[in-house]
């Protein structure tokens, strides 16, 4: 039986009503229809969907993260921006600067559509530090034919320690969308540049060619002229197109990162990353300096079964070698899932997920991701619970955070594995659909279990991030869901319920971890010591109408889950937009 602290559901009434009117409300037809529709509905335009400690700029539309670097003591952060307005258009390359990867100094834009070779927009690129420290970004332009060229852009002033002035190069476009099957208008987004064991630097573009997709191979000795390698970093015949690519080595079992232009240790791996299908995927292999070429470990027959960095609302992601703490850092992208006329109403659209420390985990099969040490500096007044047994049906209230904007860890142990439920395989090719098949109203063997967050007084909205526990022939299967369905009573909103698998060795550690990291309209998850990320972007009206939220832990499965640690902390309001002088 649960404890004197379990907030009990059958004291309000039976766990399969209440849990119904929690998880199962529904506007759609997908369920029963409990929920009663307030008369009136809260404007989406409100300061209380703003994230606090989210990077985004003070005004209208951002997308891609561009050329993150560390330089000179201040980490760089270059983004899409449509400095005009609210929705793509008029893309420039943003510019804020930081010291600590929170608080941002928002600066003038870096690079502005003004030549020939980017006169229709200068589009997602990577930047480079060269030898003699000299900064360098390449990045895509649109040209006068509507051709995606490769410029080159260069500090203007390198003593500013802000670098604030970009000049671009006498001759770009460097690289032109020229060779037999290319496709003009899919060349684009080119990688951080690398030394080969030649002497000269390498650089990666995604490109269409005789229409596969293809991690294009260039080659230079000084960074501004340019010739193609006679094959690919890597290509595939399974889509067409891969962009914002990213190329990075990595070593098993290390969390430190590694300069991929610097010695590569014995066993290290590389990693592809590419963006396709609304998701960013890699794979991982090993860089064969012989012959030039990205070798994965597996190849896959179903591009759906590529791992990929983050399960939920994230695009476009890019990282860089942070030089001062010797770690790989990634950026991603998450846009709005409201409307584009939302987005006018409100001004704003578009955010990036917190700053991600990347490292590949012992066995060199998957990437592990964690927040940045950094975003810890936001946490105050914690409180913590220890020893709770949660048995089936059992909701328990978490008090004296700020709901809104708060940062959670949960350790959940499990008491047996015993009544694991079988794993079919075929999961793997559509995890939402099993999220919303089995959501955390599906009683299970071992799940669901996990965290409500963002819930009105009345449970009519809330988000659910939760886990399941499955047995397959091998090893132990672990679902993570954050399902949104129920997150707004607002219409018009994408509420799907996200998901992804990882394989986790139950017998011999039982303690499932979650962190959950709470701002106001981002909800941004990590499972099982970061196997599994998942960000989602939320509108509850409870955040207009009341200002606060609640927050439940809870188990809806057959197996009892401890609690052994549970911590959580309010988060300040981070300065991402300070401006200078």
């Amino acid at each position: 039986m649960a404890q004197a602290w379990a907030f009990f559901l059958l004291a309000l009434f039976s766990f399969s009503s209440y849990v119904s009117r929690i998880f199962l409300c529904s506007r759609n037809g997908e369920g029963s229809f409990l929920c009663a529709r307030a008369p009136e509905v809260p404007s989406i335009v409100s300061d209380r969907y703003r994230t606090a400690y989210h990077f985004q700029p003070p005004k209208n539309w951002m997308n891609d993260p561009n050329g993150p670097m560390y330089y000179n003591g201040i980490y760089h952060l270059f983004f899409q921006h449509n400095p005009n307005g609210p929705q793509w258009g008029d893309i420039v390359w943003g510019h804020s600067v930081s010291t600590d990867l929170v608080d941002w100094i928002i600066l003038e834009p870096a690079i502005e559509p003004d030549t020939p070779g980017d006169i229709k927009g200068c589009w997602s690129g990577s930047a480079t530090i060269l030898f003699g420290g000299q900064p360098v970004i390449m990045y895509t332009g649109g040209d006068v034919e509507n051709h995606q060229v490769q410029n080159i852009a260069l500090p203007k002033n390198r003593p500013d320690l802000y670098l604030r002035e970009w000049t671009k190069a006498g001759n770009n476009p460097v690289l032109q969308p020229v060779g037999p099957g290319m496709n003009p208008g899919e060349f684009r987004d080119p990688t951080t540049g690398w030394i080969g064991p030649d002497g000269l630097w390498r650089i990666g573009i995604g490109a269409e060619v005789n229409g596969y997709s293809a991690a294009l191979l260039y080659k230079s000795e000084d960074f501004l002229n340019w010739n193609r390698v006679d094959h690919p970093l890597y290509s595939s015949s399974a889509s067409t197109m891969w962009e914002c690519l990213d190329f990075f080595a990595v070593l098993p079992g290390s969390n430190g990162g590694l300069d991929l232009s610097a010695a590569t240790p014995k066993g290290a791996k590389h990693v592809l990353k590419f963006s396709e299908d609304q998701c960013d995927k890699y794979m991982i292999g090993v860089y064969d300096l012989e012959r030039d070429a990205f070798v994965p470990d597996t190849v896959l027959d179903d591009r759906r079964l590529l791992p990929r960095i983050d399960y939920g609302n994230y695009y476009a992601s890019k990282s860089f070698f942070d030089s001062k703490n010797r770690r790989r850092i990634i950026w991603g992208w998450t846009n709005e899932s409201d409307s584009s006329s939302d987005d006018i109403a409100k001004g704003w659209a578009g955010i990036y997920a917190i700053p991600r420390k990347i490292w590949l985990d012992r066995d060199g099969k998957q990437l592990l991701q964690w927040p940045v040490e950094e975003i810890d500096s936001l946490r105050r007044n914690e409180i913590s619970y220890q020893g709770l047994d949660l048995e089936k049906g059992d909701l328990y209230e978490i008090k004296g955070v700020d709901t809104l904007q708060a940062d959670v860890e949960i350790d959940f142990e499990l008491t047996s594995i015993d009544d694991a439920d079988s794993f079919d395989p075929s999961w793997l090719l559509d995890p939402e659909k099993h999220c919303r098949e089995a959501g955390a109203s599906v009683h299970g063997g071992i799940g669901p279990f996990g965290l409500v967050i963002l819930a009105s007084s009345d449970m009519e909205e809330h988000t659910v991030v939760h886990f399941r526990v499955y047995k397959s022939q091998k090893e132990y299967m672990i679902l993570m869901c954050s399902d949104i369905r129920r997150s707004s009573l607002r219409q018009g909103l994408y509420t799907p319920a996200y998901g992804g698998f990882f394989e986790f060795d139950l017998e011999k550690e039982r303690k499932i971890s979650l962190r959950t990291l709470i701002d106001r309209s981002a909800v941004e998850s990590f499972g099982g010591g970061g196997r599994v990320c998942i960000i989602a972007r939320v509108y509850p009206e409870a955040i207009i109408d009341d200002g606060k939220a609640q927050m439940y832990v809870f188990n809806n499965g057959s197996t009892t889950v401890r609690v052994p640690h549970l911590r959580a902390w309010s988060m300040m309001t981070a300065q991402v937009n300070l401006k200078k002088g």
